[in-house]
């Protein structure tokens, strides 16, 4: 999610010894190479896709995993954000690896904030984004702005350890937000929330159920432009592609207006889209975001490809996002 400073910290505290001991109790076996094999990334999901920890997908309704049901101050932190719970997972990276530069493009990512609790760190550790660079520490809430190119840097021959939890938010976890500070090194009146462990406490956490459209909503889906052109670096084909969007749209609003997501309209939505991808192609010098990527690329991220789930989308593709591993 694009947000108005590289980095927030949240007024929140936990306990990194106690969850160090649950990730601990959960043996070497539960973790998993990344997905896209980046060196020295490794991970173990705690809510995926009905609880399988082998689905790394990005729809369906979201579940807590094996492992984190064993986990209680696990648990606790999570349901101490006060927020809708999307995917979320321990993120690994060992002495000397790095997370390399990226922007996460994806379109699950785009309404989605990565909530960051260290378990286990360093003051060697470093992540980056854009032209900040913290240290969080063991125990502390942060959120960045992954619109941002940004990436992890492990100076330290130790590993680091990560909760990391995607989410939506939610009322109480944007009062945080508000109350959150952009730079550490402020010494002014700040205080974060501690909390501690409290044995035997129910907890039930507040999980995505839906996550990806079956048709994107011609309101989504201008949300989602106003985003790519207000970030559009200038270029002399910007205004052109912006006509074709604006008629795309309106065409778009049109077949939401008669089928809606019964699945009647399929071949017309498909038909539309694929006119569409192939008419604001630039051949050439390509339109660029600020944040360095291309505009189409993005622009096949968050809209074309999640715009049709499933069989309506086959001639454009379904992914939904692009691995991350910060």
């Amino acid at each position: 999610m694009k947000l108005p400073e590289p980095f927030i910290q949240l007024p929140l505290q936990y306990d990194a010894d106690r969850l160090c001991e649950e990730v601990a109790a959960l043996g070497n076996d539960a973790w998993k190479a990344h997905p896209m094999g980046y060196p020295g990334n490794s991970m173990l999901p705690l809510i995926a896709a009905c609880g399988d920890p082998s689905d790394e997908g990005f729809s369906g309704p979201m579940r807590p995993t094996p492992e984190l049901r064993r986990c209680p101050y696990l648990i606790q932190v999570l349901a101490s954000f006060g927020a809708t719970l999307g995917r979320t997972r321990l993120m690994r990276l060992a002495g000397h690896a790095e997370v390399t530069p990226h922007v996460d493009q994806g379109y699950y990512w785009v309404d989605r904030m990565r909530v960051h609790v260290p378990v286990l760190t360093q003051p060697t550790v470093r992540f980056e984004c854009g032209d900040a660079a913290v240290h969080m520490a063991a125990g502390e809430c942060w959120i960045f702005d992954t619109w941002r190119e940004h990436r992890v840097l492990n100076e330290s021959g130790d590993m680091r350890i990560h909760l990391v939890a995607d989410t939506v938010g939610g009322d109480r976890f944007w009062g945080y937000v508000a109350r959150g500070r952009s730079n550490p090194s402020d010494r002014g009146p700040w205080k974060a929330e501690r909390l501690e462990f409290t044995e035997g406490r129910p907890v039930e956490l507040q999980c995505e159920t839906m996550n990806v459209p079956k048709v994107m909503s011609p309101w989504e889906m201008g949300a989602h432009f106003g985003l790519l052109f207000g970030d559009a670096e200038q270029h002399p084909q910007l205004a052109t592609v912006a006509q074709m969007t604006s008629y795309f749209l309106r065409i778009w609003k049109s077949l939401w207006m008669r089928y809606g997501e019964s699945g009647e309209g399929a071949a017309e939505y498909r038909n539309e889209l694929a006119r569409y991808v192939e008419a604001v192609r630039i051949p050439g010098q390509p339109l660029n975001l600020k944040n360095g990527i291309g505009w189409y690329s993005a622009m096949m991220m968050i809209v074309a490809k999640p715009a049709l789930r499933e069989e309506s989308a086959g001639r454009i593709g379904n992914g939904y996002g692009v691995e991350d591993n910060a």
